[in-house]
C-alpha cells in the first residue's frame, strides 16, 4: 500500500464531505488532495489525471473565491440549477475533450488508458467547474464519473483509490440531495419580509 495515496485519500475525503456541507474549507483541502495526487497518478502513468490535478489547483482557487464572492453584489454564491443550454454545451466540451486529450495521449505517450483517462479526466473537470459555480448537477456528474473511476483504478491496481472513489460516490449521492434542499430554501430566504 502507497502511504502517499492512503494521505491523499483520506484528504480527498475530508474535502468532498467539506463540499457536501457547503463549507468553504473544502477548497484549501482540496488543493492539499490534489498536490498529493499529482504524484500517485505520475508514479502509475495516468498522465491525464495527473495533469487534470494541476489543473484542479487552479479551479480550486477560483471555487474558493466563487463561494464568497460569486453571489449577487459579491455576496456569498447560493445553490442554483444549471440551465439547459449550458448543460449541452458543457456535455459537448466534455466529449470533444476527451477525444483530443485521447488522441494526444494515444499517439505521444505510453499512457495506460489513454482515452478512458481523457474521458474521466475531461468529465471531473466539467464537475469541478459546475461545483465551483453551486451547480446542484455537478453531483450526478461526479456520480457517473466515480462510477467510471472506481472501475479504473481497481484495473490499475489503486486499491485506496478505488475505495475512495467509493466514498466519493456516497457523497456524492449526499451532495445532491443536502444541495438540493438547500436550493429549495434560497428562494423563501430571499424573498423574507424585512425586519
Amino acid at each position: 500500500m502507497n502511504p502517499l495515496e492512503t494521505l491523499a485519500a483520506l484528504v480527498g475525503v475530508v474535502s468532498v464531505y467539506l463540499s457536501v456541507r457547503q463549507n468553504i474549507w473544502s477548497w484549501p483541502t482540496a488543493i492539499v488532495n490534489v498536490g498529493l495526487y499529482a504524484f500517485v497518478f505520475y508514479q502509475s502513468r495516468l498522465y491525464a489525471d495527473m495533469g487534470l490535478q494541476v489543473v484542479y489547483v487552479v479551479i480550486s482557487f477560483y471555487g474558493w473565491y466563487e463561494w464568497l464572492y460569486g453571489g449577487k453584489n459579491r455576496t456569498k454564491l447560493n445553490v442554483s440549477r444549471t440551465p439547459r443550454p449550458l448543460g449541452v454545451a458543457l456535455a459537448g466540451i466534455g466529449v470533444l475533450s476527451a477525444y483530443l486529450l485521447g488522441t494526444l495521449l494515444h499517439r505521444t505517450t505510453d499512457a495506460a488508458l489513454p482515452y478512458l483517462d481523457s474521458a474521466t479526466t475531461s468529465t471531473s473537470l466539467v464537475a469541478q467547474w459546475m461545483m465551483t459555480k453551486k451547480l446542484l448537477e455537478n453531483w450526478l456528474v461526479w456520480v457517473a464519473v466515480d462510477i467510471v473511476y472506481i472501475g479504473m483504478f481497481i484495473y490499475k491496481s489503486l486499491y485506496v483509490t478505488a475505495a475512495l472513489y467509493l466514498v466519493f460516490l456516497v457523497l456524492s449521492v449526499m451532495g445532491y440531495r443536502q444541495w438540493k434542499a438547500t436550493l429549495h430554501v434560497a428562494p423563501v430566504l430571499a424573498t423574507a419580509p424585512a425586519v
